[in-house]
């Protein structure tokens, strides 16, 4: 949990997320000596910037971004990749598209063409102008019938010219006309209109005091492997001896690409708000991003010119996993990203199943035939209200609000609600719901209120909810260990919990003597205790290291027993053992000599973490750790 203070005003805001990057912290001075404190946060999961001060530069900088996407959309069909249709999502969706005269909105595939009757066409991307991007671009031009493309792309155009292997400045922006001579060429008319436009359009901003970046979800800390494959192109006597000695130019292409949009996409936002910055980095990677930024072309005019001041702390996540994996947060939206499933290809929302306001049929097993609903609501300004309730409150109060919420908009359409008192109960909530949807008028009115509605009942009756509970016992019960055992010891207490699921002494019955069944753990819930206990490792007493060692083989073991027995594999144990979901998983398949988790790796990287003792200042030099 973050807890952010600003005046007398408290907020709490939990993303529980494994997989970030990085945590930034921003202070901005400003003119009124009023401060306002960011978080800014890059991983493979989600990315996010939790603001405290109702300042409108901040909040409006995504939408200004996207003004200038709208602007050009009138009478064309747009195309979009996905992670700028994530980012769009939070920004008015496929509505402010379409309220700015688009005549349509297509993925970004080679799959996909304009009409016969459609001239004009906008391609927004989060790539280079180059390889598969440029390939589709072709294609999809090629079916079409186009005498107008341009073409939004994320990527700056000095990243452009470093993608090409061009390092000299160079007047003009000689990669987007070269690129525009080819989309007029794939039209088949040089004289046909061609447009290349840089617009950052990476962030989302999911309330005015949270901002994601999803462009960025998958970018993640040097780990210690990475190290070694470093290494292997460098000479003996060149070769970096830890993680803090690697540089920009030693990193792949792929990666610095990566880095320098992420740096191009802050400077933008602090170029649109007149802020001259002060970058701090705590993290081998979180150095390489502050110092880009510190050192980025544009920083420097900016930083001359800038009124408003700034301090950005970016800080590698791997070096406090402890709030990533643990269940401690009291937060009714951390629990609804973590039960429900993500919505398809978005990394910062959830599925929302829209049954109840149906006259369907549920039929178990079976592929939904509704579209499902989300939790981004930019549409209804009460429904955004009662968001940013469910962001800040505690569960019992955001749960007390949507159920308030709820009972506000069925009497304002005069439907017949019965009023209850006491605890809040998922049945409860969706008998509210299902009263909507015998009124068409009604349900449009408060779509997304009644939404949110559904998510959190779905979130509260959802089968494996009893499971963050008995997480978060054995979380306690691991702290209280870690106090009173050494290291080898408290792993040793958490071999009981490694026994497949249904089977006599595993999980819940050994820690309450019952068998309830849904609060059993499974892999999942294992391999995040685990990852919660090792990111305390340091707090445990002195232990023998082949004590340790022979405790770990026997977890790895268990561990790898328990997968073998699951019938059918989640998308985190597909990743881990580099199954895809179209492959057929029989019970027993997985060898045992296979090791879904390196927990050495794991433990070399927490070593890190002691290591930090100080935060280095970076204004337009190389940050420090």
């Amino acid at each position: 949990m973050m807890t952010c203070i600003c005046r007398d005003v408290e907020c709490h805001v939990t993303i529980k997320r494994l997989t970030c990057v990085c945590v930034v912290v921003l202070k901005l001075l400003l003119p009124d000596n009023f401060i306002e404190i960011l978080y800014f946060s890059v991983g493979l999961n989600d990315s996010c910037i939790y603001k405290m001060l109702p300042i409108e530069g901040f909040t409006c900088f995504p939408g200004q971004m996207w003004d200038k996407v709208l602007s050009k959309v009138k009478k064309a069909v747009v195309f979009m990749d996905d992670k700028c249709a994530e980012s769009l999502h939070w920004n008015g969706g496929a509505t402010s598209v379409f309220e700015a005269g688009a005549r349509n909105l297509k993925e970004f595939s080679s799959f996909e063409a304009g009409g016969e009757n459609e001239p004009k066409a906008v391609f927004v991307v989060s790539t280079l102008l180059k390889g598969r991007t440029a390939d589709i671009i072709k294609d999809i031009i090629g079916l079409s019938h186009f005498q107008y493309c341009v073409v939004f792309t994320t990527v700056a155009h000095s990243i452009q010219l470093l993608a090409n292997n061009v390092t000299a400045e160079l007047e003009g922006s000689p990669v987007f006309e070269q690129f525009e001579e080819k989309l007029s060429e794939w039209m088949g008319d040089m004289n046909y209109t061609a447009e290349v436009i840089h617009a950052p359009v990476v962030f989302a901003p999911v309330s005015p005091q949270l901002l994601l970046a999803p462009t960025f979800a998958h970018l993640f800390p040097l780990l210690p492997q990475d190290l070694k494959t470093i290494n292997i192109k460098r000479t003996e006597k060149k070769m970096f001896v830890s993680l803090t000695d690697v540089d920009m130019q030693s990193l792949t292409p792929e990666l610095q690409i990566e880095i320098k949009t992420l740096a191009s996409a802050v400077n933008s936002m602090f170029e649109s708000t007149s802020t001259r910055e002060e970058s701090f980095a705590v993290g081998p990677m979180s150095r390489l991003i502050a110092g880009e930024l510190a050192n980025h072309p544009q920083a420097k005019s900016r930083r001359k010119t800038a009124t408003n001041k700034a301090s950005i702390v970016f800080i590698d996540r791997t070096l406090d996993l402890t709030g990533a994996a643990g269940h401690h947060g009291d937060s009714l939206v951390e629990k609804i990203l973590t039960v429900l499933q993500p919505l398809p290809g978005h990394t910062t929302d959830v599925q929302v199943d829209m049954l109840e306001l149906t006259n369907l049929q549920h039929i178990p097993d079976s592929q939904p035939t509704l579209a499902p609903g989300c939790l981004a609501q930019t549409q209804s300004s009460t429904a955004r209200l009662l968001w940013e309730t469910m962001l800040a409150s505690k569960q019992k109060e955001a749960v007390m609000e949507v159920r308030r919420q709820l009972v506000e908009a069925a009497s304002k359409e005069n439907l017949p609600i019965k009023m209850s008192l006491g605890r809040v109960t998922p049945e409860q909530l969706c008998s509210y719901v299902q009263l909507f949807k015998s009124s068409w008028g009604a349900l449009e009115s408060h779509c997304g209120v009644l939404q949110l509605g559904l998510a959190t009942a779905q979130t509260l009756r959802h089968p494996t909810l009893p499971r963050w509970d008995a997480c978060l016992a054995f979380e306690r019960l691991l702290l209280q260990a870690l106090g009173d055992s050494d290291f080898a010891g408290v792993l040793r207490q958490l071999l009981p919990l490694m026994k497949p699921r249904g089977e006599e002494g595993s999980s819940s019955e050994s820690s309450s003597g019952s068998r309830s069944g849904e609060d059993e753990c499974g892999p999942d819930e294992l391999l995040v205790l685990l990852v919660y206990l090792y990111s305390l490792a340091g707090e445990a007493q002195p232990a023998d290291d082949e004590e340790v060692e022979k405790v770990e083989r026997e977890l790895i073991g268990a561990l790898t027993l328990v997968i073998t027995r699951e019938t059918e594999l989640s998308p985190l144990l597909q990743k881990l053992t580099n199954r895809s979901s179209d492959k057929p998983w029989k019970r027993g398949h997985l060898n045992k000599t296979h090791t879904p988790v390196d927990m050495h790796t794991l433990i070399r990287t927490l070593d890190t973490q002691k290591e930090v003792r100080s935060v280095g200042c970076c204004e337009s030099s190389q940050p420090q750790i």
